[in-house]
């Protein structure tokens, strides 16, 4: 739970910094945003859950 709420803050920031500079327009974040919501309700969910903790642990023992 906790990764994935850094996760969450993370790709926020790096989406608000994004809007700002004007790099990405605000439908393709719609769509991101959008895509990330039905992303969650799929069955890749658990998967790429899986791979998240994954990485983060292999980065933890580095």
């Amino acid at each position: 739970m906790a990764v994935t709420v850094s996760l969450v803050a993370l790709f926020g920031l790096v989406l608000f910094f994004l809007l700002r500079s004007k790099t990405l327009g605000y439908g393709a974040a719609f769509v991101a945003m959008m895509f990330g919501f039905y992303l969650a309700s799929t069955g890749a969910s658990e998967p790429m859950n899986e791979l998240t903790a994954a990485v983060v642990d292999a980065l933890g023992k580095i």
